[in-house]
Order: structure tokens, then sequence, then C-alpha cells
């Protein structure tokens, strides 16, 4: 079945709009619909030399595949697009584009959403804050919890929290936030991913797993109390040593990894997969997924962006909205 991928390219200085339109000069699967300015989208092809035929976005026919250059759209202004040149006036077109998708997935209009990097730098300095896409999914989505997670080839890696400064994680950590997160974790697994009963390793907070409380007792007091109260059809495995886990002993059986922290699990996956990964934002009522990497101002409308990462967030969000059904 044909499905309708809403993209949102991110930031018009970046390599959103790149990625996008060098992906559609080859055939596509599935529908998938830019939310976007046209005029943006025309003068970026024009700068990579690419060719594109934009059409514009018409819910009430049937979902039909790309051809080659083809790009279904439906249309957002952008004031100012000029590739490689931060400009704050365009912080309000980023997020009407991200609203757009969020409805349309809402309303089912489109299977799911795919969203190209944005620059929180920027949208703070219009004067709206702005902290991820993450937080702005849960916040518009208006669910009590979300989790970030990374895929790639052979690793999945979910963080119990996303961006926070390192000296406020482990406050952050509670009995009730963590068993929420696991909780999510696992109806996700088995909802978009198809794993009965996904088996999840689960890192310590401290160095060695606490070192059996010497080097910190979260792993004692909080993480190993969660893990037996939980009465999830799942195996949890853990708390486990960080700087072990990842080896293919423990990983070579394993669905899923759950961080404690961003940088505790994201420097892996990047490791193994940086350019073939997904973002993907778990316990949304919609799907999102997304690049792995970030605008990459200087490289934009120069014909270098690797298009990799976004054809890994599409192609999981097929996937999941597959496995949904």
């Amino acid at each position: 079945m044909t499905k309708r991928i809403a993209i949102t390219p991110g930031e018009p200085a970046g390599i959103g709009p790149d990625l996008l339109l060098q992906l559609i000069q080859q055939a596509q699967q599935q529908q998938l619909i830019a939310l976007a300015c046209p005029k943006l989208l025309q003068a970026r092809a024009a700068e990579l030399n690419l060719k594109l035929k934009l059409e514009p976005f018409d819910p009430n026919t049937k979902a039909s595949a790309n051809q080659a250059t083809q790009l279904f759209y439906l249309p957002h202004d952008c004031p100012n697009s000029k590739a490689g040149k931060l400009d704050p006036s365009n912080a309000d077109y980023v997020l009407q584009c991200l609203d757009s998708a969020i409805e349309g997935c809402r309303n089912n209009v489109f299977d799911a959403m795919v969203t190209g990097p944005v620059h929180k730098g920027n949208i703070n300095d219009a004067g709206i804050s702005f902290s991820g896409h993450t937080e702005y999914l849960q916040e518009k989505c208006k669910v009590d919890k979300v989790v970030m997670m990374l895929a790639t080839e052979g690793l999945k890696v979910a963080l119990a929290t996303t961006h926070l400064p390192l000296k406020d994680v482990a406050a952050s950590i509670t009995k009730e936030s963590l068993s929420r997160v696991i909780e999510i974790l696992v109806k996700d697994l088995q909802t978009d991913f198809g794993l009965a009963k996904p088996r999840i390793l689960i890192c310590g907070l401290n160095p060695h797993a606490g070192e059996g409380g010497h080097m910190g007792r979260e792993e004692i007091e909080l993480i190993e109390p969660v893990l037996k109260s939980l009465d999830l059809q799942a195996e949890l495995i853990g708390p486990l040593p960080a700087d072990t886990l990842f080896t293919p002993k423990y990983l070579d059986n394993a669905d899923a990894v759950l961080a404690m922290y961003h940088d505790q699990g994201l420097p892996v996956l990047k490791f193994k997969g940086f350019g073939q990964a997904a973002n993907i934002t778990l316990g949304l009522p919609i799907i999102r997924t997304s690049v792995d990497h970030g605008t990459a101002i200087d490289l934009a409308a120069s014909g270098k962006a690797d298009t990799g990462s976004l054809a890994t967030a599409i192609q999981y969000a097929c996937h999941m909205s597959q496995a949904r059904i």
C-alpha cells in the first residue's frame, strides 16, 4: 500500500531542502509531500542544478508514489530563504510547516511525518522558546511523555532523558519517569516494530553501573526497583555498565538499549550508523521520524549533502505505518 509521508525540510538556510530535492531525483515507493515554500524549493533546485516537477498535493486523490523529479507539496510561505544564511524571521515558517504536518497526521491525511533538521538557536533568536522537535511534538500532541529513540541497522537506542545539561540528569530521573519511559518503549516496540516480547538492555547511570554503590546509588535505589516493579511483556535486563553493554556479547541478543542520558547512548549509535540512522519519537499518537544530523549550513546548495539519513528516516516511517495497520 502506498503511504503518504509528510516531509518538513526544516531550516531553509541549511541542507534540509537539498536532501529532499536530491532524493526525489530517483522515483520513490511512497508519496512524499513537502510542507514547504515552493519558491524556496524551485530556487534551491536551480542552485543545485537539479530537475524538479512540483505537483500541488490533493488529499482527495488516491495516494501515488513519486516519479523521478516529481515532488508533491503543500505550500507555506518562507520570507527569506537564502542558502547558508540564517535569518530569525524564518522561525515562524519552520514551525508552521511542523504544525501543518502534525495536524495532517492527526487527521489521517498523512500516514507519517519525517522532519528535516532545524536550527534551535535561530528559532530561539526569534524570541520563540524551542528546545527541539521531540519536546515540541510532545506539547503539540498533548501527551504526558515522549521518548527519543535513534535507530540504525542492528541497533536501537532510546533515552531516559533528552536535551539536559549533564549536571541535571540524575535529579531528573525518578521512579515514575523511568517507569513511564520503559512502558512507552515496550509498547511502541510491540506496536510499531512487531516485537511481541522485546528484549531491552538498561544502562546504569554511573560508571560500572554504580560498582555496588561505591560509585553512586541510583542503580540500587532507583533503577533496580523500577525494573523489578514493572509487569510488562518484555525482557528488561540491567542495569548494566554502559562501557561494556555496547558489545556483541549483549547487543547480538537485544532488540533495543535504554540509555540514561543523551551522550551515554547516542555516540555509540552514531559511530555505528551515522548518516544511515533515524531519530524516532515514541509515545506519540502519530508517527514521526527524522534525520540523525544537523542543518550543516556550510553545505547548503553545495550538492555535497548525503541523503542517507533522510532515506533511512522515510524507510522507518513507512515500516512503522505498515505495522500499525
